[in-house]
Formats: C-alpha cells, sequence, structure tokens
C-alpha cells in the first residue's frame, strides 16, 4: 500500500487529522522500503549496532503500543519491552515480516483511532510508562511518534541504499 505524502497544502479538518496522516504515511513508507528488500537483508544487519530491518518493524509496533496503549491509555501491558531480548531488539526466527506488517497496521489502526477520539490536549494515564513523571497530554505523544518514525525511516534509507534497495523517498 502507499500513501501520498501528507502536504502541508492539503487541507486537514484539525490537528489530529494531521498526526493521523503523517504516521499513516510513514509507516507504509518504512513497511513498503523494507518490503522492497531481498529477503536474505530483511534478517542480517550493515551496521554496527546490529539491528535488522525485520527488529526496526517489530520495534515500531511496541513504540506505539509503549506509547499510546500502556503510556496515554493507561492500560496494563504484560510486557511493554516485547520488542527486545538480552536489552536489544529481537525478532525470533519464525516471525514474517507479513505478520509483523499486519501487527504494525493493527497497531497503527488503533492509533489512529485513540487520537481521532481524543481531545489532542487530554493529559495521559498515570502509570508505570511514565516512571514517576507526570504523564504528557496526547499531542506530545504524537509528536514523540512521528520523530520516532521520521528518524527510524531515515535510518532504513541508508539501509536499504547499503543493501542495493531504492534510494530516496
Amino acid at each position: 500500500m502507499t500513501i501520498e505524502f501528507p502536504s502541508p497544502t492539503v487541507p486537514a479538518a484539525d490537528r489530529s487529522e494531521v498526526f493521523v496522516r503523517y504516521l499513516d504515511y510513514f509507516r507504509e513508507s518504512l513497511l513498503a522500503k523494507v518490503a522492497s528488500l531481498p529477503e536474505p537483508e530483511l534478517r542480517s544487519s550493515r551496521l554496527a549496532s546490529g539491528w535488522t530491518p525485520l527488529e526496526l518493524v517489530k520495534h515500531l509496533r511496541w513504540v506505539e503500543l509503549r506509547w499510546i496503549e500502556w503510556g496515554f491509555q493507561g492500560r496494563a501491558v504484560p510486557d511493554p519491552w516485547g520488542d527486545r531480548r538480552d536489552d536489544r531488539w529481537h525478532v525470533p526466527a519464525g516471525e514474517s515480516l507479513a505478520e509483523l506488517a499486519e501487527a504494525l497496521r493493527g497497531q497503527g489502526a488503533h492509533t489512529a483511532a485513540v487520537i481521532s477520539g481524543c481531545d489532542l490536549s487530554e493529559i495521559g494515564q498515570p502509570g508505570p510508562r511514565w516512571d514517576g513523571a507526570a504523564p504528557p497530554p496526547l499531542e506530545r505523544i504524537c509528536f514523540h511518534l512521528l520523530q520516532e518514525y521520521a528518524r527510524h525511516l531515515g535510518h532504513l534509507d541508508i539501509v536499504a541504499e547499503l543493501a542495493g534497495g531504492p534510494v530516496g523517498e
């Protein structure tokens, strides 16, 4: 699925719609870029840090879960760091790109519903996500999610270029 860039010149009903459009765009751009890589490149790393494209997909799904469900909504999440093992990102051998993409899109649909259904000034629920700090408003969480996606999509651009995949936006 390809989503057109959410240009600032395209009218939006409100700021919530802008956040949802950008998050959808970044999510689908990430998935398209990962899907364009040859299978061996999905589970190998070209970087000193060692992360793989599949690990990045899984990580961003969990980022949304941690910030929206565990954080903003204050839901109990049995293992909020389920994208990690031994203090690094991890994808077991049996997990496929199709499964990870479905999980990311599902989490994205939940994120979009929360953003669209709440006021951006609404404060998140107190809980363990905030480690004793005051919960932030939804708008700040949305900005954080955007910077996570933008930063990691830039990382993936470099990895894809090194792997002989598509370059640019």
